[in-house]
């Protein structure tokens, strides 16, 4: 059976899923190892703990950090696995059927759901900036727009073709679209919590 070229194989979706899945799921180490310290010693400094602003421990002890029951740390170290063994697929010139790129795109709309919420609770609730969930948002967002306009223009998510010509031409743009959700978060960031002036 012939390989398919190079040039039709998602190489640059490959290597990001692998670098967006390494950083969520060391940001998601890191914050389940802080817990731990929470836990067993609840004076002791954490390293995420920067300021009253930016720090993990309010984030870590409050309810919203625990919403399942457990600390959402270990949510992390589970779903973040996936990207990369995707990623390690692709570049091994394994194919999906459509149903597991649905699948996986669902996941990863669900994850950026989560993420929002987080987001909203961090700056308007608990009026802190956690580092290591920073470090998951800023992973989160670009998944999100990568998977999903990957769908869309390959077609595996049911869409009309002037739909897929839309999202072939925005994947390009992944890039200034992940920096244009980076900087609408910055912003409001700013106006709720005033972090440069904190600085």
């Amino acid at each position: 059976m012939p390989e398919t070229p190079a040039a039709k194989r998602p190489v640059a979706l490959a290597i990001f899923l692998i670098v967006a899945g390494v950083v969520g799921w060391y940001a998601a180490f890191a914050l389940t190892v802080e817990k731990f310290t929470t836990l067993t010693d609840p004076t002791e400094a954490l390293g995420c703990d920067f300021s009253v602003l930016v720090q993990c421990r309010a984030n870590l002890e409050s309810w919203q950090g625990s919403l399942f029951g457990f600390p959402n740390p270990i949510i992390g170290l589970a779903a973040w696995i996936a990207p990369i063994v995707i990623g390690v697929a692709l570049l091994s010139r394994a194919s999906f059927a459509r149903w597991f790129w649905v699948a996986f795109n669902l996941g990863v709309v669900g994850a950026l759901a989560f993420v929002i919420w987080l987001i909203n609770q961090s700056v308007f609730v608990l009026g802190t900036l956690c580092p290591w969930c920073m470090a998951t948002w800023a992973a989160t967002i670009p998944l999100f727009w990568t998977v999903t306009l990957y769908n869309l223009k390959e077609g595996n998510l049911p869409v009309p073709a002037g739909a897929r010509r839309v999202a072939d031409a925005l994947y390009g743009w992944v890039p200034a679209i992940t920096l244009a959700s980076y900087l609408v978060v910055a912003v409001v960031a700013q106006l709720r919590l005033d972090v440069l002036g904190s600085l």
